[in-house]
Formats: C-alpha cells, structure tokens, sequence
C-alpha cells in the first residue's frame, strides 16, 4: 500500500479459516481483489490509483456517464462474485478508505450491525419491481369500474359512463399511487422485507414511462418462484398497470450497514 492508492471497498462477509481465495474479477481500476480480514468478518477490497479514486476525481468522472456505468459494473461484478459464495453485504458504489487499517477499524465498530445485515440477507436475494402506468388505459379500467349502468336507459347509461370517465381522467395520478400501493402491499406478504425507492427520473433512465412504483424485495431463496408467480398475477389484476421484474441482484437493497468513507 502506497500513500497513492486508496482501499475500495466492495463487500463484506463471514470469515471462515478455510476460505479459499476469491474468484472475483478485477475491480473498478483493474485491481486484483483481496481480503482485510478482523475477527469473525472479512473484507473484499481493492487498492485504487488516488489520482482516479479520489475525492475530487471522483466528483469529476461522476459526471462521465459512460465511465459511471464501466465502474458501477465493474463494482457490481465483484460483489455479485462474492454474494456466490455465500452470505455478504455489499456497500454502495464508491465507499473508500484511506488504508487498510481504516477498514479493520469499520468491521470492528461496526460489527454487531454487519452481523445483523447478513443475518438478514443469509439465503435471500433481492428483486425489483417496477410498475409503470399507461394513463389512457388506466382513465379507461377506472371509469369502467366506476360506471354503474344498471337498468338504466341508454342516454342515462352514456352520461354515467361519460361523467365516470371525466372523472378517472381528474383522478389518475390518485388512482395510479393507489393501485402501486396495492401492489407493493401484496408483495410484501411474499418478501422478507421490501422497500419503495425513489422514482427514477426519465432523464436518468432514458424512458419515457410513467414510473408509479420502484421497489425493492429481499425474497427467500426458496420462494422465488412464488414471489415470480406474484408478480405476474398482480400484472394481470391491475389493468392499465404494467409490471417488470428484475433480478436477482446483490442485497444492495438490505445491507443496512452503510457510513461515509474516511
């Protein structure tokens, strides 16, 4: 370790005497990854050049999409290299320590929290759901809900379909954020845990869609194909409400164990 390099961080994880060396690729600049091990945790990290990782470069090339998305997976190929060979808590994009000794000081302070997370995480996996809304077919499902023709004559049976539909079409927002609530409430009884996350911005993302709901669900491994089958039934409950799953993924999600690198 050199004054020109700085620790990456990518996961922590159990530590076991008879763990073999990682089979994870090169990191974010190329490094080989290694191991900073304190009592019962072991750290996967990699040291990176000052000059790229710094805080100030780092500010700067934040900015370059495209060297964003090369270190992002980079990052991730690590972590999910590591989440393979059994329980881990991944941290976030971009936790740097100054040197080892600053890693070994986190696992130690931080250890009954680490033990917590991957408690958690132990034989699960993340999945994400993303709801988005088509407002013309969702107008159309609400006013049909809410048109009660009845045995009404025919021109009352139009005026009640016509004040339903007006009315659906003041109310879509609402009755969007409704059914995304329906949806992220019924997967939650399929999930160890599950969280809504912040609506990606269209300029971010690249689509145009109507996001209604961004969440996150921690799943045991064995009831994948029920959380699976759970989506795909409330996709086809919800008219004018498209689902898409994502996944599996690192429990980036339910690490639970983040702090500001030092």
């Amino acid at each position: 370790m050199t004054g020109r390099c700085l620790v990456w961080l990518y996961a922590v994880a159990p530590h076991s005497d008879e763990e073999a060396e990682t089979a994870a690729p090169t990191g974010v600049a190329g490094e080989p990854v290694r191991t900073i091990v304190s009592g019962n945790l072991t750290a996967f990290v990699g040291s990176v050049p000052l000059d790229v990782f710094g805080e100030e470069p780092l500010r700067r090339n934040f900015e370059d999409l495209d060297w964003l998305e090369a270190t992002a997976r980079a990052h991730d190929a690590v972590v999910s290299a590591v989440v393979r060979r059994g329980p881990a808590v991944p941290l976030r994009l971009a936790t740097v320590f100054r040197d080892d000794d600053r890693v070994r000081k986190l696992l130690d302070e931080r250890r009954a929290d680490f033990a917590a997370a991957l408690d958690l995480v132990s034989g699960r996996t993340e999945w994400g759901v993303r709801a988005y809304g088509d407002r013309a077919a969702l107008t159309a499902a609400v006013a049909e809900a809410k048109a009660e023709a009845g045995t009404m004559t025919p021109g009352a049976a139009y005026l009640a379909r016509r004040r339903a539909q007006l009315s659906a079409q003041e109310t879509v927002e609402r009755d969007a954020a409704e059914r995304a609530a329906q949806v992220h409430a019924r997967l939650l009884r399929r999930a160890a845990a599950g969280r809504c996350q912040p609506l990606t911005d269209p300029a971010v993302s690249g689509r145009r869609d109507w996001m209604v709901l961004n969440g996150t669900y921690l799943v045991d491994d064995d009831r994948t194909e029920d959380f699976t089958a759970t989506v795909t039934a409330l996709g086809a409950e919800f008219p004018g409400i498209r689902l898409e799953l994502t996944g599996p993924w690192p429990p980036y999600s339910f690490a639970g164990v983040q702090r500001e690198p030092t």
